[in-house]
């Protein structure tokens, strides 16, 4: 019985945060998808390998706890294998975040990794929504 509940919390999204944050490799489909929508996507171009890489994972790991509900999609492209899409996106280097708020380009940025500039991009971007409504 305790499994079912579980099961049937995970399915309905009452899971609580761990639905706050879908992170999936890039598609051009899903991207589109999600635009369309007018949702808030993260495009995080990364390297398994860079260090500032996993500050910035951090900081949205930290900025999703601190906002359990908000939805952020981060659609991922891994700089040494997705080299068409990352001169796509024009990323200089990995490390990378591109955000944006429907199709507009909110935020771009290359190698910021201070929790609180983070944090404070993706607010400005979910605030902007709220104001919208």
């Amino acid at each position: 019985m305790k499994q079912l509940t579980i099961l049937l919390l995970l399915i309905f999204g009452l899971g609580g945060p761990a639905f706050a944050l879908e992170k999936i490799p890039f598609s051009h489909e899903r991207f589109a998808e999600l635009q369309a929508q007018g949702a808030i996507v993260l495009v995080d171009v990364y390297a398994d390998w860079c260090s500032t890489c996993a500050k910035q994972q951090s900081a949205l790991d930290a900025w999703r706890k601190a906002n359990p509900d908000k939805t952020l999609h981060v659609l991922e492209i891994d700089f040494d294998q997705d080299k068409a899409l990352v001169r796509h996106f024009r990323a200089p280097r990995q490390s990378t975040l591109l955000l944006y708020r429907g199709e507009e380009q909110f935020w771009y940025s290359v190698a910021e990794s201070r929790p609180e500039v983070i944090a404070t991009e993706l607010d400005k971007a979910f605030n902007f929504e709220a104001k919208k409504r």
